[in-house]
């Protein structure tokens, strides 16, 4: 019972900061994403037709 439950510590503490490293990749690939949006809908074209598509979806 002893050994099972060394065990199961050690493996605890050996995966201790994964947690932070998963948390970091994921906010990391989050910022890149937004930063991608903002330079697409900053672009003449993609606002052109945003600006159309809500100006068609008003007129109704």
């Amino acid at each position: 019972m002893t050994t099972t439950l060394n065990r199961l510590r050690e493996r605890l503490v050996e995966e201790q900061g994964s947690t932070t490293a998963e948390f970091a990749m994921v906010t990391l690939a989050a910022v890149a994403f937004a930063g991608l949006l903002i330079s697409i809908l900053s672009s003449g074209d993609v606002r052109g037709m945003l600006m159309g598509l809500i100006s068609k979806a008003l007129s109704l």
